[in-house]
């Protein structure tokens, strides 16, 4: 027994016999194999492993855990021996023939030496000239929610994808062969809606702004179903949705007395656009009492202010009484038929300068009502007023041919209660009960805009709380100065021989159907607009809009084409006019000579 363990101890550690000259060679192809098999490995986990920013970095942090072990080889060697081994598993399953054998092949020891001796290159570079990377320092406590909804109700509205036409994502990346998405694209299918951190950035994407149409879609969608919630329908939930996704929309109202004059403002940006909201509005509804003789310069004017972006939709008179309706082009198709009547209240008087014009349509599936009124002048005749509004609600006949939304509750006695939203604004002639000197003494001591002791004097604030006219209307909080009477050109009051008193005779009101549908925004005038005794008066509404049936008789996206066609050349024509003035003064010099 004993000589059998001395020759089994012999036996276990007689040495190999040394390799042939052509394994080296062997071994030089598999360590190459081997390397580009490592780099593509090492890139994998880089990208996948969200905790790991490189395969030194992790060498780096096992060098230093790892103890220190015997033989000649470096703690760098086995650390990268091991890494290699643990991250590449298949390594010694490569070849059947190690297999076979039940040991460690040749081809695996080799590749294990590789490993040490290429681990220990790396090594060596890390430490004498590379530069260690640091560990990820991770926040003290979460980061704050991001809000994401940035984009403006204008760009919501042009960038909104529609939800049958989600899968045109999948469609164009096998089409075109995109591989990845960006982040407005990400986001852009996920919430349905693109946002970004700047509005203008907010649609770097293959998509266009209009939404892609199935060919099927196109055969099957029919908009005379007159059903609410029907896939496809023009007026229904999910085509308001797209275009509003909080469902509220913005209303420009305004109210001016031109006096009859001929000249008009050189400039309505003041009027129409005012810098203080950040965007346009979607609908732009401006009444004129006393309208200059021109009615169609007039229009011209607003259509070359507002610019390409909106169309007139409607546009009505009732002698010097001129209502225009704008809207954005690409809301036209949603509106109904436009419907007008219009009440005269001074039967004897060749011209009619005092009376209301009333211009009504739905949009989507609410109801609009805009009425614009010239009431009874004097200080004291408040009576008359009231008179006027009361033939204004009960021969105002609308609508004619556009169904009521609501007719339970409708009257027939008073045309307001037969509209979801109903703007009412004019020149309604309702005075300050105070005297001259008073009112200019309140004035000249609040120079800016607190007005509250003046509003006490005011008359129709007064009939309104008692209930004698605009029963259910409301009016925004006055925080601009009177807009009646001024001297023409000038910023001082009436300096005339009549005195008359400033008042608040122009005005704008509105009511609504269901209770806070109607927000108002801003309520102010324009007091850079000289050429009358009045001041231009304008109130900006945020209003709910409803889906509607696509069974009302449609406007099929009719506008006044060739009052957008004269608008727009003036428009180009001005601007090229101010770049001609400002070369020429950049081109002319003045020589003095002495």
């Amino acid at each position: 027994p004993d000589e059998l363990k001395a020759n089994m101890k012999i036996k276990s550690v007689t040495p190999r016999p040394p390799r042939k000259p052509r394994l080296e060679r062997a071994a030089s192809l598999d360590e190459k194999s081997w390397r580009r098999w490592r780099r593509f490995r090492t890139s994998q986990e880089s990208l996948t492993d969200p905790n790991e920013t490189s395969s030194s970095n992790s060498s780096l942090q096992e060098a230093s855990l790892s103890p220190p072990i015997r033989g000649g080889a470096s703690p760098c060697h086995r650390c990268c021996q091991q890494n290699s081994l643990h991250s590449s598993p298949d390594a010694s399953e490569a070849s059947p023939v190690g297999k076979s054998r039940g040991g460690t092949s040749d081809l695996g020891k080799r590749a294990s030496e590789i490993s040490s001796a290429f681990g220990g290159l790396l090594r060596g570079k890390a430490f004498a000239g590379g530069k260690p990377r640091l560990s990820q320092i991770m926040p003290a406590r979460p980061l704050p929610p991001m809000e994401l909804n940035v984009a403006s109700h204008t760009l919501r509205t042009a960038n909104r994808i529609d939800s049958d036409c989600m899968d045109y994502r999948h469609y164009s990346q096998h089409k075109f062969g995109r591989v990845s998405s960006s982040l407005s694209d990400t986001r852009l299918h996920g919430n349905g809606m693109v946002y970004d951190n700047c509005s203008t950035d907010s649609m770097k994407s293959t998509f266009s702004l209009l939404n892609p149409i199935r060919s099927k879609d196109v055969r099957s969608r029919s908009y005379l179903e007159g059903s609410l919630l029907a896939n496809g329908a023009l007026l229904g939930a999910e085509e308001l949705s797209k275009y509003f996704p909080d469902r509220n929309i913005g209303i420009f109202v305004a109210t001016w007395n031109m006096q009859g004059q001929k000249e008009l403002p050189v400039n309505l940006d003041d009027f129409l656009l005012p810098t203080d909201p950040d965007y346009a509005q979607d609908m732009y509804v401006i009444g004129v009492q006393e309208g200059c003789p021109d009615r169609r310069e007039w229009e011209i004017r607003l259509q070359e202010t507002l610019g390409p972006h909106y169309v007139m939709l409607y546009s009505a008179a009732h002698g010097v009484l001129y209502m225009s309706v704008f809207i954005r082009r690409d809301l036209i198709w949603f509106c109904s038929e436009v419907e007008y009547a219009t009440v005269t209240t001074r039967i004897v008087s060749q011209i009619k300068t005092k009376g209301a014009l009333g211009i009504c349509f739905t949009f989507f599936g609410t109801s609009f009502l805009f009425i614009t009124s010239h009431f009874t002048s004097g200080d004291s005749k408040v009576n008359e007023r009231k008179l006027d509004y009361n033939k204004t609600i009960q021969a105002l006949t609308l609508p004619k041919n556009v169904p009521d939304t609501n007719p339970y509750r409708s009257s027939s006695s008073d045309v307001t209660t037969r509209f979801d939203e109903v703007f009412w604004f004019g020149d309604f002639n309702f005075r300050l009960n105070k005297d001259r000197e008073t009112v200019d003494s309140i004035l000249n001591q609040n120079p800016e805009t607190d007005v509250s002791k003046l509003l006490v004097y005011d008359q129709l604030t007064s009939e309104m709380s008692r209930g004698s006219i605009f029963k259910g209307f409301q009016e925004a909080d006055i925080h601009f100065r009177p807009s009646y009477k001024f001297d023409i050109g000038k910023d001082s009051y009436d300096t005339t021989s009549k005195q008359r008193t400033p008042s608040y005779t122009d005005r704008v009101v509105y009511r609504s159907r269901y209770r806070d549908d109607i927000h108002a925004v801003k309520y102010s005038s324009c007091p850079v607009i000289k050429t009358s005794d009045h001041r231009p008066v304008f109130a900006l509404f945020r209003v709910k809009v409803r889906p509607g049936r696509d069974n009302i008789p449609l406007a099929a996206g009719q506008f006044d084409r060739d009052l957008y066609l004269i608008g727009i050349k003036r428009r180009i024509t001005r601007e090229l006019q101010k770049r001609q003035e400002q070369k020429d003064q950049k081109s002319s010099s003045v020589c003095s000579i002495s």
